[in-house]
């Protein structure tokens, strides 16, 4: 749709942001003071509609400063108390791509683990592998913090570039292979069905090209 310094605008409307996340962008500011996502897309929407003051930006759901890809924002409090719901009540699907070291056992696999005390589980299905590395697509049941660079780790097929959980080498621009392929969701006012996706980043470990044949 349009896009600022650092993300692309996908959807705009008078309760819901969609955008597209790069990887190395903080989802919401810390304590490094850098730029993050809630700043620029607060940025945006005062220029845009030349809003005086601030805007409102409800943050309804993260994604680690190293996964790219496609997420929600809220731009009124109703917005974002009823998208944190969906969230609360897991009726919000969200499909990620990974590519990870080597080749797991079976193409479609169910991951159940405890980490940190709590139940995580997700599915994945093989997409692409050129045998050295695997594309997946991901889909967690629950929303444990690290949960899917984690599991996969854990079953020994680390994300490609996330060298805190095992990977054998660092991905240029503070980048892992973990993507926000796709989300969908309940529109919190019009209730209508809505569905938002992205593509890869030009720095992909394994290119989209490569996939056309899965």
């Amino acid at each position: 749709m349009t896009s600022t310094d650092r993300i692309r605008i996908v959807h705009v409307d008078n309760h819901v942001l969609v955008v597209n996340k790069p990887a190395g962008l903080l989802s919401q500011g810390d304590k490094t003071g850098d730029t993050s996502l809630v700043d620029e897309a607060r940025a945006w929407l005062i220029k845009t509609y030349n809003k005086p003051g601030n805007a409102y930006v409800g943050l309804v759901h993260r994604l680690d400063r190293p996964v790219s890809g496609v997420m929600v924002l809220a731009r009124t409090s109703k917005g974002a108390a009823r998208l944190s719901d969906q969230f609360r009540r897991r009726t919000i699907l969200k499909t990620y791509w990974a590519v990870v070291e080597g080749c797991p056992k079976t193409d479609e696999q169910t991951l159940v683990h405890t980490l940190d005390e709590k139940s995580c589980t997700l599915d994945f299905r093989t997409l692409y592998t050129d045998g050295r590395r695997t594309l997946l697509e991901v889909r967690p049941h629950t929303g444990r913090k690290h949960q899917i660079r984690r599991q996969l780790a854990a079953i020994g097929h680390s994300i490609v570039g996330d060298i805190r959980y095992g990977a054998k080498a660092p991905l240029t621009r503070h980048a892992i292979a973990l993507l926000s392929k796709s989300i969908d969701f309940t529109h919190p006012t019009t209730q209508q069905e809505m569905r938002f996706e992205t593509e890869p980043e030009s720095w992909w470990p394994l290119k989209p090209e490569e996939t056309a044949t899965v």
